[in-house]
C-alpha cells in the first residue's frame, strides 16, 4: 500500500481552511427527536450535517490513506466482519442510528464504519502502512475535583486538525423522554468527546495507549460505549454498561453525578479490566495514560510531558484549571494545542456548584463561552 506524506504547506492549509470555517459557523448544535426509530434518529443528523460529514471524510487523511485502501486486504474483511456483527447484536439500536447517519448524509456506509472504529481497526494495520506524520493520537486533559468547596470537571477536547470545523453538538430526545446533550465528530455516533443527560449523568472521555498485546480484534467500539453512556441513569448505571461490554482497545471515562457531586474515573482494557478512582479534594489530572489500571502501555512523550506540567501548575480554583488548560509553555507538547497535527477543538467546564456545562471555544485562560447549559433542567436551558 502506498504511504502518503502530505507536506507541511498542505498541512497549514487545511488547518487555515478548517479554523475559517469555525469563525464563519461557529459550533452548530442541532435538536433532534423523540423519533419513531434510531435509525430516523440517525438519518435526521446525518441530513442536517451531511455537508460536514462529506468534508470530514473528504480531509481525513487517515480513512483516505490508511484505512479505505486496508479495506481491500483478507485480514480486513475478517475484521471488519467481527466488528459489524458483535457491536449490532450488542447495541441493535445504535447501529440502526449509525446506518441512518450514513444514508442520512449520503456517504457510503463503510466510510462511517470506519470512523466510527477507527481506534478498533487502526491498531491492526501493518506497520508499513501506518504514516506517522499524519497518524496522530487523540490526546485530551481533564482536570476534576470533588471538594466541599469546589466540584468542577475542565475538559480539552483535543483531536487530529482534520477535525477543525468538522464537530457539532446534538440535543436529542427519545421516546421515553429521556434528553441528551451530546459533543459529536462529523459522521459518528453521539458522543466520543463529552455529553451530558437528563438523568443528571454526564461525562468526558480521554483515550489511552494499551500496547499491541493488549487489544483484541472485533470487539466491542468505544463509540458505541459512550453512545450508550447517554442513557445512563447514574455512575453505577454507567459503570455496569462499561464492565457489559466485551472492548477491544482500551479507554478513560469521567463520570459524574450533576446531583450528588460525586465524581469517579475509570479506566478500562480487553478482558474486562477495570478501574474505579473516586475523585476527592486533591484536585487529578489526567492526560492520556493509564494512572491506576495495571496495563502495559504506550509511552507517550505528550501526554507524561502535559502530565508533568500540570503537576507544578496552581490547581486551587476553576481559573486555576483553565490557566492550566490553557497553557502554551511547552514548544514542543504544550496542554492547549494549536497544530500542525493536533488542535484543542474547545473546552468543557462542567460546574457541579453552579449547576452548569460550558463550552469555550479558544484557549480557555480568556473565558470565552459559546453554549452554556443548565444541568438542573430537563431541556438544558438556562432560566
Amino acid at each position: 500500500l502506498k504511504k502518503i506524506r502530505p507536506s507541511p504547506p498542505f498541512i497549514e492549509f487545511t488547518l487555515h481552511a478548517a479554523a475559517e470555517m469555525v469563525e464563519a459557523k461557529g459550533l452548530e448544535i442541532f435538536e433532534v427527536g423523540p423519533c419513531e426509530d434510531a435509525y430516523r434518529m440517525g438519518f435526521l443528523i446525518g441530513q442536517r450535517f451531511s455537508n460536514q460529514i462529506k468534508s470530514r471524510l473528504a480531509n481525513d487523511l487517515i480513512l483516505q490513506n490508511q484505512l479505505l485502501p486496508f479495506t481491500q486486504t483478507p485480514e480486513a474483511q475478517q475484521l471488519l466482519q467481527s466488528l459489524t456483527e458483535n457491536n449490532r447484536n450488542k447495541f441493535p439500536r445504535y447501529w440502526e442510528e449509525l446506518i441512518g447517519t450514513a444514508e442520512g448524509s449520503g456517504v457510503p456506509v463503510l466510510q462511517i464504519i470506519l470512523i466510527n472504529f477507527r481506534k478498533e481497526i487502526l491498531a491492526f494495520l501493518p506497520k508499513t502502512v501506518i504514516n506517522p506524520g499524519i497518524d496522530t493520537p487523540d490526546d485530551c486533559s481533564d482536570v476534576l475535583v470533588a471538594s466541599e468547596s469546589m466540584a468542577v470537571v475542565a475538559h480539552n477536547e483535543d483531536a487530529n486538525v482534520a477535525l477543525v470545523g468538522h464537530t457539532y453538538l446534538i440535543k436529542g430526545t427519545l421516546l421515553n423522554g429521556l434528553s441528551f446533550i451530546a459533543y459529536t465528530y462529523a459522521g459518528e455516533l453521539p458522543s466520543c468527546a463529552f455529553g451530558l443527560n437528563s438523568h443528571g449523568l454526564a461525562f468526558t472521555l480521554n483515550s489511552v495507549p494499551p500496547s499491541e498485546s493488549e487489544i483484541v480484534a472485533g470487539g466491542i467500539g468505544r463509540n458505541f460505549i459512550s453512545r450508550d453512556l447517554l442513557e445512563a441513569a447514574s455512575i453505577d448505571d454507567a459503570l455496569c454498561r462499561i464492565k457489559s461490554s466485551e472492548v477491544s482497545i482500551g479507554h478513560s471515562y469521567n463520570l459524574i453525578e450533576t446531583r450528588t457531586r460525586k465524581i469517579s474515573n475509570v479506566e478500562t482494557a480487553s478482558r474486562n479490566r477495570v478501574s474505579v478512582y473516586e475523585v476527592g479534594a486533591t484536585p487529578f489530572f489526567r492526560a492520556n495514560m493509564y494512572l491506576h489500571l495495571q496495563v502495559d502501555q504506550v509511552q507517550d512523550e505528550n501526554s507524561k510531558t502535559r502530565q508533568s506540567k500540570a503537576a507544578v501548575l496552581p490547581k486551587r480554583s476553576k481559573e486555576d484549571f483553565l490557566s492550566l488548560l490553557g497553557d502554551t509553555d511547552d514548544p514542543k507538547y504544550p496542554i492547549y494545542m494549536i497544530g500542525p497535527l493536533l488542535y484543542t477543538l474547545c473546552t468543557a467546564v462542567i460546574d457541579l456548584d453552579e449547576q452548569t456545562l460550558s463550552i469555550v471555544e479558544g484557549n480557555p485562560r480568556k473565558g470565552e463561552i459559546s453554549h452554556i447549559f443548565s444541568l438542573c433542567s430537563k431541556d438544558f436551558k438556562m432560566p
